[in-house]
């Protein structure tokens, strides 16, 4: 393990060991000063942060897209200040941190004995919204991880997410992708967030006009199984309340071959995905290059030139 992880590791270790320690008043002034500060420093990730929201919101002036970093780093550090709390809060704060709009897709859904795939963007705080359907709804459900270094970066992630009550699998391509099966075809839910392609063989789709590949997963689990896919969206306002909402099903093409079927879904999660974040923009914390634009800068014909 190198310096740097290290560090890092070290680093989410105090805030899991200590920031659930402080009175949420306290915690919640601390992510603030913490997420401006980190907004003046003008990093990576703040300049990365900014540039996406620039798609989200073309006609933005620059005015505006500092403010919309700002809000959204404000956003991102009280992310992480509920998800280092969250072990420490009981039931009831759980449950009444939560209030989520057309429920009565996701329960009608499981009540139908069809299994659920519920897919969601980076908005808010998905952890918060897992730990509250465990909780307040009863009902347990798998995910999987991204596979973080150093390791025990990760195990920490593991260990943290199956105290909240989650099953959570590691992402490593197909072994996760036959137990979510399983789950769904014994009726269960599997909630995925599903707005980043980590596997670099995604299904393209266009996403605040332009190109991004999403993950393929959500789509082809419901095709294989015949869960329901729901697409789902979170957002933060003035109060100690996220809200949410569960949008309907995305039916499974009648024709076409597998992957035709899966890219016309593919492409209705991403809309709905668009139409949370389009709404709380500020919430949306992709902090990392999105677009195949971005990923892959066209050459300058300047270069090259004699």
């Amino acid at each position: 393990m190198s310096a740097q992880e290290r560090l890092t590791d070290a680093l989410y270790g105090l805030g899991w060991s200590t920031v659930k320690k402080l009175p949420e008043p306290v915690a919640v002034r601390l992510g603030r000063t913490i997420a401006d500060l980190a907004w003046k420093r003008r990093g990576k990730g703040v300049l990365r942060l900014e540039s996406n929201y620039a798609r989200v919101v073309p006609d933005a002036t620059p005015e505006r897209l500092a403010e919309l970093s700002r809000a959204g780093m404000r956003s991102y550090l009280r992310y992480w200040m509920e998800s280092f709390r969250l072990p420490a809060w009981s039931a009831e704060r759980v449950s009444a941190g939560v209030e989520v709009k057309d429920l009565h897709h996701l329960t009608d859904g499981l009540a139908a004995g069809k299994g659920v795939v519920l897919a969601l963007p980076h908005l808010a705080n998905w952890d918060l919204a897992g730990a509250w359907v465990t909780t307040e709804l009863k009902i347990p459900f798998t995910t999987v991880a991204e596979r973080l270094k150093p390791e025990t970066l990760y195990d920490r992630f593991v260990a943290y997410r199956q105290g909240l009550g989650m099953e959570v699998l590691p992402h490593n391509g197909g072994s996760a992708f036959g137990t979510l099966a399983r789950r769904l075809r014994d009726g269960g839910l599997v909630c995925l967030v599903a707005d980043r392609d980590l596997s670099a063989s995604g299904t393209e789709v266009r996403f605040f006009g332009d190109t991004a590949r999403m993950p393929a997963g959500p789509a082809l689990l419901a095709q294989h199984t015949g869960a329901l896919l729901l697409p789902a969206t979170l957002w933060y306002d003035d109060s100690p309340v996220m809200r949410g909402r569960v949008h309907p099903p995305i039916e499974v093409p009648e024709t076409g071959t597998r992957a035709e079927k899966t890219s016309v879904m593919t492409q209705a999660l991403a809309d709905a995905f668009a139409q949370g974040i389009a709404d709380h923009p500020e919430d949306w914390h992709m902090l990392q290059r999105l677009w195949l634009s971005d990923l892959d800068p066209a050459p300058d014909p300047a270069k090259g030139r004699s």
